[in-house]
């Protein structure tokens, strides 16, 4: 079983996006999954289609993470019902993709001052949770506390960076802060991985920018990069699944978080950690 953070340093380069495209990965490939929208603007919320629910919000849930059941208070995404619908001739599919849902009482934790005992509130709630194969934990664009929580409650972090000059840099720094918090608050933490988003293929400034990534970064950088699709809004708009939404160029963006989905959970499979889903 698997926790993954989905972090950067800065805005903009598409972190919520490649948490949707691999929650949308992990439900084709029928993996279990959880989704922790821990980004107080619950954008991952609105994606995966979750309605309101008369249920706490994550933020609720790690104010009171020694009593609360954050399996007893996730909500199931939209996109599991068109998943069944779409494969309605296997009786035996039961796909699930479950959220907790975002909320902006977590922002009260977004700070750099937490101590241990704050940075332990997830991986409290996830102590208690069974079932799952996968947890991805949506991050904030900062290193604040909401982000050194989900490092803390997770097995692998994922950085997601576009080839530009100022995202690079934020990679790099974020690199350097990782490995000074493993080294003191997460020691089994594996190394972070990279990923490249919103490639354009025929930039050469984007092109430049990748080789230089690999030369920083080395087998750390995932492969395949995600490049730049022009109806990426429209899909995240209609609160869809990349792998429900007609079009080849869609069909292309899924098999990219496939490939890379498959990365992540074969070069995590040796540091894997039980965590199991209430009920």
């Amino acid at each position: 079983m698997q926790v993954v953070s989905i972090s950067s340093l800065k805005g903009g380069v598409g972190k919520t996006s490649v948490t949707l495209g691999l929650a949308s990965a992990a439900l084709a490939a029928g993996i279990p999954t959880l989704v922790v929208d821990l980004d107080p603007h619950a954008d991952a919320t609105t994606g995966l289609g979750v309605t309101a629910a008369d249920k706490p919000g994550i933020g609720e849930m790690l104010k009171n993470s020694r009593r609360a059941q954050l399996g007893d208070n996730v909500v199931p995404s939209g996109w599991v019902a068109t998943d069944r619908r779409a494969k309605n001739s296997d009786p035996k599919h039961r796909p699930v993709l479950d959220v907790a849902m975002g909320s902006a009482f977590s922002g009260i934790y977004d700070r750099p001052d937490l101590g241990r005992r704050d940075l332990k509130r997830l991986s409290t709630l996830l102590s208690r949770v069974s079932g799952y194969g996968l947890v991805l934990i949506d991050c904030p664009p900062s290193l604040n506390g909401l982000t050194r929580m989900a490092w803390t409650a997770s097995n692998r972090v994922l950085l997601v960076a576009e080839p530009g000059l100022f995202s690079v840099a934020g990679t790099e720094r974020t690199m350097r802060a990782l490995e000074l918090f493993r080294r003191e608050f997460a020691p089994n933490l594996a190394p972070a991985a990279i990923i490249a988003n919103r490639v354009r293929s025929g930039s050469n400034e984007h092109t430049f920018r990748l080789a230089e990534m690999k030369q920083m970064f080395g087998d750390l950088l995932l492969s395949p990069t995600i490049a730049e699709q022009a109806n990426w809004q429209q899909i995240q708009g209609a609160a869809h699944s990349v792998h429900h939404w007609p079009g080849e160029s869609a069909k292309q963006a899924a098999g990219t978080f496939d490939a890379l989905l498959k990365n992540i959970v074969e070069t995590g499979s040796v540091r894997n950690r039980v965590i199991r889903r209430a009920g």
